[in-house]
Protein backbone atom coordinates (compact mmCIF):
# COMPACT_ATOMS: atom_id res chain seq x y z
CA UNK A 1 0.00 0.00 0.00
CA UNK A 2 1.17 3.48 -0.73
CA UNK A 3 0.56 6.51 1.46
CA UNK A 4 -2.52 7.42 -0.58
CA UNK A 5 -4.20 4.10 0.12
CA UNK A 6 -3.77 2.77 -3.44
CA UNK A 7 -2.56 -0.75 -3.79
CA UNK A 8 0.58 -1.23 -5.89
CA UNK A 9 0.25 -3.71 -8.72
CA UNK A 10 2.61 -6.65 -8.24
CA UNK A 11 4.06 -8.64 -11.08
CA UNK A 12 2.47 -12.08 -10.75
CA UNK A 13 5.10 -13.63 -13.04
CA UNK A 14 7.92 -12.50 -10.75
CA UNK A 15 6.02 -13.76 -7.73
CA UNK A 16 5.47 -17.16 -9.37
CA UNK A 17 9.18 -17.45 -10.20
CA UNK A 18 10.06 -16.40 -6.65
CA UNK A 19 7.81 -19.12 -5.22
CA UNK A 20 9.30 -21.70 -7.63
CA UNK A 21 12.86 -20.71 -6.64
CA UNK A 22 11.91 -20.77 -2.94
CA UNK A 23 10.46 -24.28 -3.33
CA UNK A 24 13.63 -25.48 -5.09
CA UNK A 25 15.78 -23.95 -2.34
CA UNK A 26 13.68 -25.60 0.37
CA UNK A 27 13.96 -29.01 -1.29
CA UNK A 28 17.72 -28.58 -1.65
CA UNK A 29 18.02 -27.73 2.06
CA UNK A 30 16.19 -30.94 2.94
CA UNK A 31 18.54 -32.91 0.65
CA UNK A 32 21.62 -31.24 2.16
CA UNK A 33 20.50 -31.94 5.73
CA UNK A 34 19.66 -35.50 4.73
CA UNK A 35 23.16 -35.93 3.31
CA UNK A 36 24.67 -34.60 6.55
CA UNK A 37 22.54 -37.05 8.56
CA UNK A 38 24.09 -39.90 6.59
CA UNK A 39 27.66 -39.00 7.59
CA UNK A 40 29.51 -41.94 9.12
CA UNK A 41 26.65 -44.30 8.30
CA UNK A 42 26.09 -47.09 5.81
CA UNK A 43 24.34 -45.12 3.07
CA UNK A 44 23.23 -48.18 1.11
CA UNK A 45 21.94 -49.80 4.32
CA UNK A 46 19.96 -46.65 5.19
CA UNK A 47 18.49 -46.60 1.67
CA UNK A 48 17.53 -50.27 1.94
CA UNK A 49 15.82 -49.53 5.25
CA UNK A 50 13.71 -46.77 3.64
CA UNK A 51 12.94 -48.95 0.61
CA UNK A 52 11.62 -51.64 2.96
CA UNK A 53 9.60 -49.12 5.00
CA UNK A 54 8.04 -47.63 1.86
CA UNK A 55 7.38 -51.11 0.48
CA UNK A 56 9.26 -50.44 -2.75
CA UNK A 57 10.39 -53.48 -4.73
CA UNK A 58 14.15 -53.78 -4.09
CA UNK A 59 14.44 -56.01 -7.16
CA UNK A 60 13.33 -53.17 -9.43
CA UNK A 61 16.23 -52.54 -11.82
CA UNK A 62 16.33 -48.78 -11.08
CA UNK A 63 16.29 -49.33 -7.32
CA UNK A 64 18.95 -52.04 -7.61
CA UNK A 65 21.15 -49.75 -9.73
CA UNK A 66 20.74 -46.91 -7.21
CA UNK A 67 21.60 -49.21 -4.30
CA UNK A 68 24.68 -50.38 -6.17
CA UNK A 69 25.88 -46.78 -6.62
CA UNK A 70 25.11 -45.88 -3.01
CA UNK A 71 27.63 -48.46 -1.79
CA UNK A 72 30.42 -46.21 -3.08
CA UNK A 73 29.30 -43.05 -1.31
CA UNK A 74 31.39 -42.22 1.71
CA UNK A 75 31.82 -39.34 4.16
CA UNK A 76 33.88 -37.15 1.81
CA UNK A 77 31.33 -37.40 -0.99
CA UNK A 78 28.45 -36.69 1.42
CA UNK A 79 30.22 -33.59 2.75
CA UNK A 80 30.86 -32.34 -0.80
CA UNK A 81 27.28 -33.07 -1.85
CA UNK A 82 25.91 -31.30 1.20
CA UNK A 83 28.14 -28.22 0.75
CA UNK A 84 27.28 -27.89 -2.94
CA UNK A 85 23.59 -28.41 -2.24
CA UNK A 86 23.60 -25.72 0.47
CA UNK A 87 25.37 -23.35 -1.96
CA UNK A 88 22.65 -23.84 -4.60
CA UNK A 89 19.94 -23.49 -1.96
CA UNK A 90 21.46 -20.16 -0.86
CA UNK A 91 21.55 -19.00 -4.49
CA UNK A 92 17.89 -19.97 -5.01
CA UNK A 93 16.84 -18.33 -1.71
CA UNK A 94 18.65 -15.14 -2.76
CA UNK A 95 16.94 -15.18 -6.15
CA UNK A 96 13.52 -15.86 -4.63
CA UNK A 97 13.73 -13.10 -2.04
CA UNK A 98 15.02 -10.56 -4.57
CA UNK A 99 12.34 -11.50 -7.10
CA UNK A 100 9.60 -11.35 -4.47
CA UNK A 101 10.65 -7.76 -3.77
CA UNK A 102 10.91 -7.11 -7.54
CA UNK A 103 14.59 -6.17 -7.42
CA UNK A 104 16.30 -5.69 -10.78
CA UNK A 105 19.53 -7.24 -9.49
CA UNK A 106 17.60 -10.42 -8.69
CA UNK A 107 16.16 -10.52 -12.20
CA UNK A 108 19.68 -10.27 -13.65
CA UNK A 109 21.04 -12.83 -11.19
CA UNK A 110 18.27 -15.25 -12.11
CA UNK A 111 18.76 -14.72 -15.85
CA UNK A 112 22.49 -15.41 -15.58
CA UNK A 113 22.36 -18.24 -13.03
CA UNK A 114 19.47 -20.04 -14.72
CA UNK A 115 20.74 -19.38 -18.24
CA UNK A 116 24.19 -20.78 -17.49
CA UNK A 117 22.72 -24.15 -16.54
CA UNK A 118 20.45 -24.56 -19.57
CA UNK A 119 23.21 -26.20 -21.70
CA UNK A 120 23.94 -28.61 -18.84
CA UNK A 121 20.23 -29.43 -18.51
CA UNK A 122 20.01 -30.07 -22.28
CA UNK A 123 23.03 -32.37 -22.10
CA UNK A 124 21.55 -34.27 -19.13
CA UNK A 125 18.20 -34.55 -20.90
CA UNK A 126 19.88 -35.98 -24.02
CA UNK A 127 22.01 -38.36 -21.94
CA UNK A 128 19.10 -39.71 -19.88
CA UNK A 129 15.72 -38.43 -21.10
CA UNK A 130 12.91 -38.05 -18.58
CA UNK A 131 9.70 -36.10 -18.37
CA UNK A 132 10.80 -34.38 -15.15
CA UNK A 133 14.04 -33.17 -16.74
CA UNK A 134 12.17 -31.94 -19.80
CA UNK A 135 9.60 -30.05 -17.72
CA UNK A 136 12.27 -28.43 -15.53
CA UNK A 137 14.26 -27.44 -18.62
CA UNK A 138 11.15 -25.90 -20.18
CA UNK A 139 10.35 -23.99 -16.98
CA UNK A 140 13.91 -22.66 -16.75
CA UNK A 141 13.91 -21.57 -20.41
CA UNK A 142 10.58 -19.79 -19.90
CA UNK A 143 11.90 -18.11 -16.74
CA UNK A 144 14.93 -16.75 -18.61
CA UNK A 145 12.81 -15.55 -21.55
CA UNK A 146 10.23 -13.92 -19.26
CA UNK A 147 12.86 -12.12 -17.19
CA UNK A 148 14.84 -11.03 -20.25
CA UNK A 149 11.71 -9.45 -21.77
CA UNK A 150 10.83 -7.84 -18.44
CA UNK A 151 14.28 -6.29 -18.04
CA UNK A 152 14.42 -5.22 -21.68
CA UNK A 153 10.97 -3.59 -21.54
CA UNK A 154 11.81 -1.80 -18.30
CA UNK A 155 15.04 -0.44 -19.81
CA UNK A 156 13.11 0.65 -22.93
CA UNK A 157 10.71 2.66 -20.76
CA UNK A 158 13.52 4.73 -19.25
Amino acid sequence: MTGSGKREKRNKGLLAIAIFKFAKASILCVVAVGALNLLHKDVAGQAEHWIDMLRIDPDNRYIAAALEKLQFIHTRELKELSALTFFYAALFFTESIGLAFEKTWAEWLTIVATGLFIPVEIYELCKEPSVVKAVLLLINVLVVIFLAFLVRNRQGQK
